[in-house]
């Protein structure tokens, strides 16, 4: 009998024995699972909270005034593109929008005022293709690739090959031979030292194995004014500048740069048509930038907003008027091209031994 109870109370022991250890283990699984929820939970906020400045960003942006600067003089090609980009933008956002012209420096002083600004979106910069080859020939107080934030292209110009009309050469065959027969006797023109234009003229000096002079301006408006004069015989322009003057008939147009004619020059063979090779990638764009650092959220919004202007009938009239085309890139392409363009224009440099004055 004595030993039966004791056999009882001996199994009841081990049942509430192995009621406690199965408590244990359930009460380590939800405590185990209550911590991963709570890992969960704290990263998913993280993750929103992460999310929300951006969307804030977008959402409050803009809340001021926005600076439009252009590292150009007044009154040069770019004027109207920025003021029609800065009305556009007024109108859509309720904000005003001030294009400031930073010209000097080969475009330097108006980019590093960009560089420089807060990253809020409210300094945007109007850029054009000597963005990153000038800081590779001259000491830029800013890095273009790591300061600046691509926000899209909206426009490109190709290069055009123009002459003075006292010069007797009607094509590139014999404006090459004319150049051949006096050595150092020619002088080109560009807006300035170590842009685009100095590096198309230079490219074509070793292409055509001539020797032309270097005169540098500060801007397109007086090396026009000296090539219409007779002052320098040739200046390779961007074909929004040189239009003008084209249709005007004030200068003669030989040669533009890139793979097929223009539709504002159709009567104008390309470089390669007229029998020189090399010289098909030295085309302009022009686009807007963000100081480096900027929001995604309001980088892509500036970068929306550009390409619903360039659908408009008035917008695509000022590119033709300027013989400009359409040509847009996403800020991740925009970047792309920057690094590409980056190292095509280094080897250029190389190549062409182009050496400037800091």
């Amino acid at each position: 009998m004595n030993a039966g109870r004791r056999c009882a109370r001996l199994h009841s022991r081990m049942r509430a024995a192995a009621g406690s250890i199965l408590w244990a283990l359930i009460m380590k699984s939800v405590t185990v699972n209550a911590r991963i929820l709570a890992a969960g939970m704290m990263a998913a906020s993280a993750a929103l909270m992460a999310f929300a400045p951006s969307a804030a960003a977008q959402q409050a942006y803009p809340s001021k005034l926005i600076r439009f600067i252009t590292p150009y003089p007044p009154g040069g090609a770019t004027t109207p593109l920025a003021h029609f980009l800065g009305k556009k933008m007024t109108e859509s956002w309720g904000q005003p929008v001030v294009v400031d012209n930073r010209p000097g420096a080969g475009t330097m002083i108006g980019v590093d005022a960009v560089a420089k600004a807060p990253p809020d979106g409210h300094t945007i910069l109007l850029a054009g293709g000597g963005l990153v080859l000038v800081p590779l020939l001259f000491k830029a107080p800013y890095d273009p690739i790591n300061d600046l934030a691509p926000v899209a292209t909206f426009a490109k110009t190709e290069l055009v090959l123009v002459i003075n009309l006292e010069v007797p050469a009607n094509d590139l065959k014999e404006l090459i031979a004319y150049a051949k027969a006096r050595p150092g006797q020619l002088n080109y023109g560009t807006p300035g030292a170590g842009g685009t234009q100095h590096l198309a003229h230079e490219l074509l000096n070793l292409s055509a194995d001539i020797k032309t002079q270097h005169i540098p301006y500060k801007g397109a408006s007086p090396a026009y004014t000296d090539l219409i004069g007779g002052r320098v015989q040739m200046y390779i322009a961007t074909t929004n500048t040189s239009y003008p003057h084209i249709k005007s008939g004030k200068v003669r147009p030989i040669a533009v740069s890139g793979h097929t004619r223009l539709p504002a020059l159709p009567q104008v063979p390309t470089f390669a048509e007229a029998g020189l090779s090399g010289m098909d990638e030295l085309g302009s764009w022009s686009g807007v930038i963000a100081p480096g650092g900027t929001p995604k959220a309001i980088v892509d919004k500036i970068s929306t907003e550009i390409v619903k202007y360039m659908a408009m009938p008035d917008f695509k009239d000022m590119l033709v008027n300027q013989g400009m085309t359409a040509f847009y890139s996403n800020p991740e392409q925009f970047a792309a091209l920057l690094l590409a363009e980056q190292a095509r224009y280094g080897k250029i440099i190389k190549a062409v031994n182009i050496k400037v004055e800091n």
